[in-house]
């Protein structure tokens, strides 16, 4: 099975990229973040021609959740996390897996920034409502696979230039911390785990050639349940679709398991 994660940055304006991806990559279940729409006027059709039903929780023109699938999504939920300021940013459901009831769920954290704002201030209270509800999530059932946009940099490697960073919302070391906090939860970075050295983004800002450059930053994650870790086959960053004209500036990361 292959589970793809990737903030696609309106998908209206990015349907024909996504799938384009669809076609070639042919994941299973894709976690769709900052879809920037409203429910009623997500391409559900455009999903349902090519063989995927659509779960969402939107919003118009900002943020914004959907898990769109091959596979039966079971007990979808959008309402994990009570949302100060009602934004779509979470969306939860389940599959089973050789009778192995896994506990989907796809984010989008706030970015924080500026971080001298109410948008720094909301992202620490919102990613402590969330580390607060995956405790409460485990004991409901141990196997967990969190993915999306964390809008977090893990580690001084997780990004071209860690001293640009340190001070932004997403490298700050009280936010990095909170990462770190729901990994001890009992939780894997997968690609991490998997590539202790290797230096990989899942984002390229649009501006001063950043793509071209390679000035990126890995802040799309997939974060397992120390219990499901056997069933990784593979977890890979495809890049392709950031080459791509009119593309997203994040690209997909997609995960394999058996």
């Amino acid at each position: 099975m292959k589970i793809t994660s990737w903030n696609v940055n309106s998908v209206r304006a990015r349907i024909t990229n996504i799938k384009d991806y669809i076609k070639q990559a042919s994941p299973d279940i894709l976690f769709l973040q900052e879809i920037k729409t409203q429910d009623e006027s997500f391409p559900y059709d455009e999903f349902k021609k090519i063989g995927y039903k659509s779960h969402v929780f939107g919003q118009k023109s900002y943020n914004g959740v959907a898990i769109i699938s091959k596979i039966e999504i079971k007990n979808v939920k959008k309402d994990l996390i009570k949302d100060d300021l009602n934004q779509s940013r979470i969306i939860s459901g389940e599959i089973l897996l050789k009778k192995k009831k896994i506990n989907l769920i796809n984010i989008y954290v706030p970015n924080g920034n500026p971080i001298d704002t109410d948008k720094y201030d909301y992202k620490k209270k919102w990613l402590k409502k969330f580390i607060t509800t995956i405790k409460k999530e485990l004991h409901k059932n141990s196997n967990v696979l969190i993915a999306g946009d964390f809008n977090i940099i893990p580690e001084e490697l997780d990004v071209y230039d860690f001293k640009r960073y340190e001070n932004d919302a997403l490298g700050k070391l009280e936010i990095r911390k909170k990462f770190r906090e729901l990994l001890n939860l009992g939780f894997k970075d997968v690609y991490r785990d998997k590539n202790k050295n290797k230096q990989e983004y899942t984002f390229w800002d649009y501006f001063a050639g950043s793509w071209q450059k390679n000035y990126g930053m890995r802040i799309d994650h997939f974060l397992l349940s120390n219990n499901l870790l056997d069933n990784i086959i593979s977890i890979n960053i495809n890049k392709d679709p950031r080459s791509k004209i009119k593309p997203s500036d994040h690209t997909p990361i997609e995960l394999k398991i058996n």
